[in-house]
């Protein structure tokens, strides 16, 4: 819940002059509000996101927004199940899981977040944790893998400006993928982008993204700063 029209408007300008690197699926995660007007400025290598939708097309449900009403702008994809949207709005699997569902059925791509809190991974749950959590969504994606990123962000690493070491971020990526293949088919463990997020930098950018498991980055603060095009070529 940041920006204004101004500072939106900035972000897009200096993503426009950033040579960007061609080989990075760039999407950036709008407020509600700005969606239409950042859709109608940004370049064709940017796609656009809401940062929250509802699990079902319309009705008496005030001051949400649908997958239909994403779509109907010409938005593609969807954040779905963030850290803040389950800790502060108390967003549980089932209903993170009927929201994925519903908004691929509508043909939208989903960033779906997983990820443990400080006291769970204290407690040393932290498997535990996300393996819960991807389990909820397994029905939910069925066979529409392709349309899925998952973005695995330890909540006690987002906004705090302490990070996951690459080694930690690795460990739970790798028993993520080894989890999926597993669970659903080697093929869906090898081919899904498991993105990491938590005080993603781009001092931390470079050395995160060269672990084997990690895909790409759901980036927080520094998506609203210049230094997020350096994160976006972390790995040239």
């Amino acid at each position: 819940m940041n920006g204004d029209k101004k500072q939106v408007t900035d972000i897009v300008e200096t993503l426009k002059k950033g040579h960007l690197d061609q080989n990075v699926e760039v999407v950036i995660g709008i407020p509600a509000i700005y969606l239409a007007y950042v859709k109608s400025i940004v370049p064709n290598n940017i796609e656009v996101a809401a940062q929250n939708c509802w699990k079902v097309a319309k009705g008496a449900f005030t001051g949400e927004i649908s997958p239909a009403m994403i779509k109907d702008i010409g938005c593609n994809w969807v954040i779905l199940g963030h850290s803040e949207r389950r800790t502060i709005f108390k967003e549980q699997d089932e209903l993170v899981a009927e929201k994925v569902a519903h908004a691929l059925e509508s043909g939208l791509k989903v960033i779906a977040c997983i990820g443990e809190t400080l006291e769970e991974r204290e407690a040393g749950k932290t498997e535990e944790v996300v393996f819960r959590q991807i389990k909820a969504l397994v029905p939910a994606i069925g066979d529409k893998w392709a349309n899925v990123v998952l973005a695995y962000e330890p909540v006690w690493a987002i906004g705090t400006g302490k990070t996951a070491s690459p080694q930690q971020a690795q460990e739970v990526h790798a028993a993520l993928r080894n989890w999926l293949s597993t669970n659903v088919s080697p093929d869906v463990a090898a081919s899904v982008r498991i993105q990491y997020g938590g005080s993603v930098t781009a001092s931390n950018a470079k050395e995160l993204a060269g672990c084997a498991d990690i895909d790409g980055f759901l980036v927080g603060g520094a998506s609203l700063k210049p230094e997020f095009v350096d994160i976006v070529n972390a790995t040239q």
